[in-house]
């Protein structure tokens, strides 16, 4: 493994030799190889592309046309959906609810102009319905919506909630009732119903050194998968009774051979794994190729076995756990100092490399969650075989943070 990474970091260090650190990258090869696994793990189900995992909207384009299998996109706030729409992207599926009248209003108007194509917004509740409608005026084109459906698992009797906190629409009876509201509303239109199974698909069960606790988180996901596989079809039949529902998405990186496997699901959703971040080391049923990550300079020397890095504090959001820390990749062998971490304008590294590191050499990290990286760098450098082949902006280069 160790000479695997060894020559990985000869590699980069000869890419990146006129680069100056620090700076972000994509190897494009081992982009693909991960493209491919998930295609093959989606089986027949067509993958929707989650763009908050990749923010970047020149890597948006390439995925949607390296294989028709992906189809569409997953977005995440209201304003970057139809910024996106204005550069041409299509059939994009909004992933989260949104309370912004002025991007409803813009909305509004692209489903008047083009209304068999206008972005679907998500909803979960009466009061999302009702915010659609204030901004609509008399405009007879329906906004397209779908409906989030609660994808957690009621462990223990129905006493502890497993999985993200995310609709409250959990029971087929709930999901009719809202359907039918929709159905009232001649200014609003079902379009898709989505859930995402976030403690199937984006909690590995691999945890380092605890074979116990992912013993437990295995038996949670079969448990977690094959009732909302249940529910889910329930549901979905349920409204197929009275509406047409065109759109089942569910599912993530770390499920899609699950969620895929379910009659009822008419797509599945990735983006994480493309990059594959750190956090997505931790699975037994797939495996993925590191595809990104960031380099530092070394700009300290405190002692012989400590070597500092410039900035580095790119934390991931989250449950605030170690896991989400970024992770020094190249040379092999390096850690974080458990004292400091990763820190907001140093890093120090520790480890038998450390004392090898001089002043203005350079270090590799990855990050742990996708796309939160492209919050930190304007642009992206593209390798393929052993060259830079393009240079990206990220969406922070094109002059937008949407969140």
């Amino acid at each position: 493994m160790n000479q695997a990474l060894d020559q990985s970091h000869g590699r980069y260090e000869e890419i990146f030799s006129a680069v100056e650190a620090p700076f972000a990258f994509v190897d494009l090869a081992a982009m693909w190889s991960n493209a491919e696994e998930m295609l093959g793990r989606a089986g027949a189900k067509p993958v929707r592309v989650a763009s908050k995992s990749l923010r970047c909207r020149a890597l948006l384009d390439r995925i949607l046309k390296y294989d028709e299998r992906f189809a569409g996109l997953m977005t995440y706030t209201l304003p970057e959906t139809l910024w996106l729409a204005e550069h041409g992207f299509e059939d994009l599926l909004l992933a989260y609810p949104t309370t912004d009248a002025t991007a409803l209003g813009d909305l509004a108007m692209r489903s008047i102009a083009n209304p068999a194509d206008a972005p679907i917004v998500m909803v979960d509740c009466a009061e999302h319905l009702d915010m659609i409608q204030s901004v609509l005026g008399t405009t007879a084109a329906p906004v397209r919506v779908c409906i989030d459906i609660d994808a957690s698992w009621w462990a223990l009797g129905g006493r502890v909630k497993v999985g993200p906190k995310r609709s409250p629409i959990h029971t087929m009876d709930q999901a009719v009732a809202l359907a039918k509201e929709i159905e009232r509303r001649p200014q609003i239109e079902l379009a898709a119903l989505m859930s995402y199974e976030g403690q199937i698909a984006g909690v590995g069960d691999r945890p380092p050194g605890r074979r116990l606790r992912g013993a437990a988180i295995g038996f949670m996901q079969r448990r977690s998968a094959a009732e909302l596989a249940k529910r889910r079809a329930a549901i979905v039949t349920a409204i197929r009774e009275f509406a047409d529902l065109p759109i089942v998405n569910g599912g993530g990186t770390g499920s899609l051979e699950l969620t895929g496997a379910e009659d009822a699901v008419t797509e599945v959703t990735a983006g994480s794994g493309f990059y594959a971040p750190s956090l997505f080391d931790y699975y037994s049923r797939f495996s993925l190729a590191p595809a990104a990550g960031f380099a530092l300079p070394i700009v300290r020397k405190p002692t012989r076995g400590v070597a500092t890095a410039l900035g580095g504090g790119y934390l991931a959001s989250g449950g605030g756990d170690a896991a989400r820390l970024p992770v020094p990749w190249l040379p092999p062998g390096l850690k974080l100092d458990s004292e400091e971490g990763a820190g907001e304008v140093q890093t120090p590294l520790l480890g038998p490399p450390a004392a090898e590191l001089t002043v203005g050499d350079r270090v590799y990290f990855r990050h742990a969650k996708a796309g939160e990286l492209c919050e930190r760098f304007d642009a992206l450098h593209l390798v393929e075989g052993d060259e830079i082949v393009d240079v990206v902006p990220t969406y922070r280069g094109e002059g937008q943070t949407f969140l």
